[in-house]
C-alpha cells in the first residue's frame, strides 16, 4: 500500500526528504513551494531547490503566494490526499488546509521540541551554546509547532558545529525518518505524544542588529554566537583601513585566554580581546572577498597588536 501524498517545501533542507519520500514509492500528487524570485546580478527569476527537483521527479509543482487563498484552498481539498508532508515550507497554513488530507499534515522541525519552536531551530541552538538538538516529526496544529511529537532524534552539537554543518546533519537525520514515519502511518501505528508545557522557547528570525559583533560580551558567549551565523549571515566587525572602515565577518573562532580592552587585538595573529577572555578568529570573510582562513586574511590584510575592532 503506498500513501496518496502532497509535500510542501521550499529550501535544500527540504529536498533530501522530497527524494527519500519519492523513493519509498509513495503517490506524490503535488509539490507546493514558495513562488521563483529574483535573484543574482541578472535579476534572473531562479525555481526553489525543492521546486527543481519535483520537475526531476515529473510531480506537478504549485507555487500559491497565499494559502489563505480560497481558490488555492480549493484546489488543495480536490487532491483527496491521505496526507501532506511539510518541511521548511515557508508559508503558515489554516485551520482548513491542516484538516484536508485524511491523516492530517505532517510537519519535519530541526529542534527537539518545545525547545525552539519558530523560524530559526538550527541557528538559535547552535548561538545559544546548546550540546543536543535533534529533529522530530509532528502533526500540525494551527499553533506555531504546538502539535504532537511522532517520531523524535537526537543529533549532538559539537564545538566546531556551525549552522551549516549543523543543518546538513539535520537534513541528512531528517529525511531518513520519514520512511519509518510513513509507514507507521499507513499501519496506523504512530503514536502521538504531546509536547511538555515546560522548557519552551522560541527561535526567532535573525535580526541584522544581532550580526554585528559586540566585543563587550564574554568570549565563551562569542564563540557560538559566531558559529551560529555561520555562513549567513556571518558575524562582522567593522576594520579602519587606509580606503576607510570595512566589514570583515568572521565565520570561525574559538575562545582563548586573554586580557585587554574589548576589541583589542592582543597579537598581530587575531586574538581579539572580549569582555572576559578573547577570541581567535580562525576563518573571516572580507567584504567582497571569498572566505579564508586567518593566515591567509593577514597576509592581505595586517591587523597588529592594539589595533581596535569596531
Amino acid at each position: 500500500m503506498t500513501l496518496r501524498l502532497a509535500f510542501m517545501g521550499t529550501p535544500d533542507f527540504a529536498v533530501r526528504s522530497l527524494a527519500e519520500i519519492a523513493a519509498a514509492g509513495h503517490e506524490i500528487v503535488r509539490v507546493y513551494t514558495q513562488p521563483p524570485r529574483k535573484r543574482g546580478r541578472g535579476q534572473s527569476e531562479q525555481k526553489t531547490p525543492v521546486h527543481q527537483l519535483a520537475e526531476l521527479l515529473g510531480i506537478p509543482v504549485s507555487t500559491p503566494v497565499s494559502f489563505k487563498d480560497d481558490a488555492v484552498l480549493e484546489a488543495f481539498e480536490s487532491l483527496d490526499l491521505d496526507a501532506a508532508i511539510v518541511v521548511a515550507f515557508g508559508q503558515i497554513l489554516p485551520q482548513r488546509a491542516l484538516d484536508a488530507p485524511r491523516l492530517g499534515c505532517l510537519n519535519l522541525h530541526g529542534s527537539l521540541l518545545p525547545r525552539w519552536r519558530g523560524a530559526a531551530p538550527v541557528q538559535r541552538a547552535v548561538m545559544a551554546g546548546d550540546t543536543v538538538t535533534g529533529v522530530q516529526i509532528q502533526q500540525m496544529e494551527a499553533g506555531l509547532d504546538t502539535g504532537p511529537i511522532l517520531l523524535s532524534e537526537t543529533v549532538a552539537i559539537s564545538d566546531t558545529d556551525t549552522a551549516a554543518s549543523l543543518h546538513d546533519k539535520l537534513m541528512d537525520t531528517g529525511a531518513l525518518m520519514w520512511s519509518r514515519a510513513l509507514a507507521a502511518l499507513e499501519r496506523g501505528s504512530l503514536q502521538a505524544v504531546p509536547q511538555s508545557q515546560e522548557g519552551v522557547t522560541y527561535a526567532s528570525k535573525i535580526t541584522p542588529e544581532e550580526a554585528r559583533i559586540d566585543w563587550t560580551r564574554p568570549a565563551a558567549e562569542l564563540s557560538p554566537h559566531i558559529r551560529g551565523l555561520s555562513p549567513f549571515p556571518g558575524a562582522w566587525f567593522e576594520l579602519a583601513t587606509e580606503k576607510g572602515p570595512v566589514r570583515v565577518k568572521v565565520l570561525m573562532a574559538t575562545s582563548e585566554a586573554g586580557e585587554g580592552a574589548p576589541g583589542t587585538a592582543l597579537d598581530d595573529k587575531l586574538l581579539i580581546a572580549c569582555g572576559a577572555g578573547a577570541l581567535r578568529l580562525v576563518r573571516l570573510q572580507r567584504e567582497g572577498k571569498g572566505a579564508m582562513k586567518a593566515e591567509d586574511f593577514l597576509r592581505g590584510t595586517a591587523v597588529p597588536a592594539g589595533t581596535v575592532l569596531g
